[in-house]
């Protein structure tokens, strides 16, 4: 039976799939891909240097269903992370002058904190 009777016979022959950009990248995003690699020089049978290459690609909803979501609390790339970031860093700098405070208040009168190191 040729190509031309499967035709005839009410039969569609599946013709090559055509794939676009948009369609790979959008199929890559929901489903994630990793990318795997070492890198190792040796001189001799001595290691000299060895560099993990570890590459995750997907969306922003794949990588948080995968547990990766580095980004929500790095305060260069949150905003809500930086603003964290800075009010920690004020509570522990307040708490530091609150001690060197009440370190000075123990002083006795007309003695500064120099003579006592």
């Amino acid at each position: 039976m040729t190509d031309g009777d499967l035709v005839q016979a009410g039969y569609q022959i599946p013709g090559p799939q055509t794939t676009n950009l948009a369609d790979i990248l959008e199929r890559v995003l929901d489903k994630g891909i990793v990318i795997a690699g070492d890198i190792k020089i040796d001189l001799l049978d001595i290691e000299l240097l060895t560099i993990r290459l570890r590459l995750f690609v997907a969306s922003v909803d794949t990588a948080k269903k995968a547990g990766i979501d580095w980004w929500e609390t790095d305060p260069a790339l949150s905003s809500h992370a930086a603003r964290n970031a800075l009010q920690d860093e004020n509570r522990e700098l307040r708490e530091r002058l609150e001690a060197y405070e009440s370190k000075a208040d123990e002083l006795p009168v007309g003695q500064d904190a120099a003579a006592t190191h």
